[in-house]
């Protein structure tokens, strides 16, 4: 681990850079600051604008938009409402750049001092594509709001959302892989089991960006029974015909999906963790797990305040984060039943 500690401090940078990234992220879309910069350049948007004439472009280049023509021309949106939109999502945008420059500066030096394996060389790689596809995605889904609809694609958000979990989650692969490269017996029942609770986990992450897309939040705010003290509630038909549609477009079946999933991703992880009792397990095992289970408490019980307080932005906020560290657990428990 020595001779590799400053990859893994650098893999680890990257992992907070991405956390604080999506934080960020969380605020853009809770602000609805997400349509503010309608143009995406590598090198002239680095910083906001510094003159008024300068912010009064920008402005104008906005309101050339869905977002102002049909939603805030009726607002008395003035220039300082729009630079407060504005520099969250140029936040975001110089969050993601610096994340860029902290992959790559890194990257090129470890190369030069060959302090990178074969292995590991090829997984920087992956991530370093895996960057660039984040960037194109971010774009990819605020184009989605710039032509008829001022809101972006729900489905593009939860991709742009989902894909920066990933690559948080791969990122601290790589680096628990240099963290602990001793390799021990692997408990295969253990190892299926997380491999099974981490994909029902990405799946509640998608529907979370699918909640947030459709801002599904903002209904049923009741727990446990959705609205009228329903347990599926009669919206979930009406809204969409199909249903796919009801439970991919539909804001009561998109609600539905992530409160119901939730149920099953906190038993997953009490099965795993009770699971587990019935092995010898190594110190860092135990931590993860028992990390596992305090964490998916804590995420479930963000979950409903969120819920009953309509997504005030702290509670949203933090919802959005804790997700990260319940990940950042079930990626490291996995990691230790894996290897």
């Amino acid at each position: 681990m020595k001779q590799n500690k400053s990859v893994i401090i650098w893999l680890l940078s990257g992992c907070f850079l991405v956390f604080v990234m999506v934080v960020v992220g969380g605020i853009t879309r809770l602000t609805n600051s997400g349509l503010s910069m309608t143009d995406w350049h590598l090198l002239t948007d680095t910083f906001p604008p510094l003159t008024e004439a300068a912010w009064q472009q920008e402005f104008d280049a906005y309101k050339q938009f869905p977002e102002y023509k049909l939603v805030n021309i009726h607002n008395d949106f003035q220039l300082a409402d729009y630079q407060f939109i504005y520099f969250w999502e140029w936040f975001h945008r110089f969050i993601g750049r610096i994340i860029g420059l902290v992959f790559i500066i890194p990257f090129v030096y470890f190369l030069i001092k060959k302090k990178l394996d074969g292995e590991t060389l090829k997984k920087c790689g992956i991530l370093l594509g895996m960057g660039a596809f984040q960037g194109f995605l971010g774009w990819f889904m605020v184009k989605s709001g710039l032509v008829n609809n001022p809101d972006v694609s729900h489905f593009r958000l939860s991709l742009h959302l989902t894909f920066a979990f990933i690559t948080f989650a791969y990122t601290l692969w790589v680096a628990l892989d240099l963290i602990y490269p001793a390799k021990r017996e692997v408990i295969i029942p253990l190892k299926k089991l997380a491999r099974i609770t981490l994909a029902f986990l990405l799946f509640q992450i998608i529907y979370g960006g699918f909640v947030a897309g459709l801002d599904a939040g903002f209904i049923h705010n009741h727990w446990p029974l959705m609205s009228d003290g329903q347990f599926f509630h009669e919206s979930i038909l009406i809204e969409k015909d199909s249903w796919l549609l009801r439970f991919t477009e539909g804001k009561s079946g998109v609600q539905f999906v992530h409160r119901t999933i939730a149920y099953v991703v906190v038993a997953l992880i009490l099965f795993l963790f009770f699971k587990s009792k019935k092995h010898s397990l190594s110190k860092e095992q135990k931590n993860g797990l028992n990390a596992l289970v305090f964490l998916v408490f804590l995420q479930f019980i963000l979950g409903i305040l969120t819920l009953l307080y309509s997504v005030p932005m702290w509670l949203g906020v933090t919802h959005q984060a804790m997700a990260f560290f319940l990940l950042a657990a079930m990626t490291y428990s996995l990691h230790r039943l894996s290897k």
